[in-house]
């Protein structure tokens, strides 16, 4: 009886040696991720001028880069059935050490960690080159018998602040998730503050013909972004020698913002008979 076992068992190893490989290359092709879209950035037209160099105020360069998960975090984050991209979270998890050992057979514990945006879907990037008007150059060439040429000079420091357009939990991890995912989509430098200093000046200049009034407008330009940011109830489970993320009561809100785009003028000159 044991030889007829011994060839049985034998014979199912042989069979599913033969097997494996199939499976899997079955599993290599679904994990296979599909290719990403290519992100398109915003075209900046020809009324638009970038003023880093001539500005006054030196704006602090809005340097946001992916904050890289450690080892234990990318395991916690793969673990977890809801995609989290909170820096912050990400961030504190990368400062949480959890030392394994091989008797921890029935052990189990369950840590609650808060309520967090775990990420934010972009919907729609789109730009308003005259979000706000921040400066306006005028001379009356009425009486003149020539074209004058007039250039943009920022007649008094302009503070120009975005914002969320609606009250949500956690605003300043939303900002700074909505923030990324702006700037990778529109490939311009955004900030939600951004100063025009008093005497910046740029050299391109606008001639104003016989007998009119000139004027140009200056507009600081800004990025609206909308979309959708996920929240819910993160904990930390350890069961035994495995550690995994479980995110329970999961809600989804829209949200959008305004982004100004830093160190960029829009300018608009009009001529006219009569003052505006």
């Amino acid at each position: 009886m044991k030889k007829y076992l011994s060839i049985f068992f034998i014979g199912l190893i042989i069979l599913f040696s033969f097997q494996h490989p199939a499976g899997a290359s079955k599993e290599q092709k679904k994990a296979e991720p599909a290719p990403a879209p290519e992100q398109k950035s915003i075209t900046v037209p020809n009324s638009v001028l970038q003023i880093t160099k001539e500005n006054t105020y030196p704006n602090p360069v809005q340097d946001m880069p992916t904050l890289q998960p450690s080892e234990l975090t990318q395991k916690l984050i793969d673990s977890s059935k809801v995609k989290i991209e909170n820096p912050d979270l990400i961030r504190m998890l990368n400062e949480t050490t959890v030392n394994s050992t091989p008797f921890a057979i029935g052990y189990r514990a369950i840590i609650y960690l808060g309520q967090w945006p775990l990420n934010y879907e972009s919907a729609e990037t789109s730009p308003n080159w005259e979000y706000q008007k921040i400066n306006t150059n005028y001379f009356d060439n009425r009486g003149g018998n020539a074209p004058y040429q007039i250039h943009y000079v920022q007649e008094a420091q302009k503070i120009v602040r975005g914002g969320l357009t609606a009250k949500v939990p956690n605003t300043e991890d939303v900002k700074k998730m909505m923030l990324l995912k702006a700037m990778e989509k529109s490939g311009l430098p955004l900030n939600f503050e951004t100063i025009i200093g008093a005497g910046t000046k740029k050299d391109h200049k606008y001639n104003i013909p016989q007998k009119r009034l000139g004027y140009l407008y200056g507009y600081a330009p800004a990025v609206n972004e909308k979309g959708k940011v996920t929240y819910g109830e993160v904990y930390l489970m350890l069961k035994g020698s495995k550690k995994m993320i479980i995110v329970k009561n999961v809600t989804s809100q829209g949200v959008g913002a305004w982004i100004p785009i830093q160190d960029h003028v829009s300018f608009g000159f009009f001529a006219s008979e009569r003052p505006r």
